[in-house]
This record gives C-alpha cells, sequence and structure tokens, in this order.
C-alpha cells in the first residue's frame, strides 16, 4: 500500500500547484502565456483557490491512505 500513499500525495501536491498557477494568472502575477484567457479573469482566482484547497486536502489524507 506505500505505492497507493504516494500516488495520492503526488496528486495532491499537482492539484495544489496547479490551484497556485490559476491563482497566478487570474490576478496577471503569473501572464504566461501571453494569449491565455485566463489572464486577469478574476473568476479564476477563486477557482484556483478552491483547487489549491483541495489538493492540500488530498496530501493530508495521503498520509491517512495506506497506514496499516
Amino acid at each position: 500500500m506505500p505505492a497507493l500513499r504516494w500516488i495520492v500525495l503526488g496528486v495532491g501536491i499537482l492539484l495544489a500547484l496547479m490551484g497556485v498557477i490559476w491563482i497566478g494568472q487570474g490576478t496577471g502575477v503569473f501572464p504566461y502565456p501571453k494569449e491565455s484567457f485566463m489572464i486577469d479573469q478574476r473568476p479564476w482566482v477563486l477557482r484556483g483557490a478552491m483547487l489549491a484547497v483541495v489538493g492540500f486536502v488530498v496530501v493530508l489524507l495521503s498520509r491517512i491512505v495506506g497506514r496499516k
């Protein structure tokens, strides 16, 4: 079961990282790529925050998954 724990941890980290990137793009702090429809669009800040929270929850749950 340790492999499942690492997979869940990796998914949680990726979700949290994606949420932080969405926040950066929505606020205009991270304007990459320049043609992105997400740049300076406030709804992406909220969506990114929600995704980051989900990612952090999944990371916390990874501590439970795989325990004996």
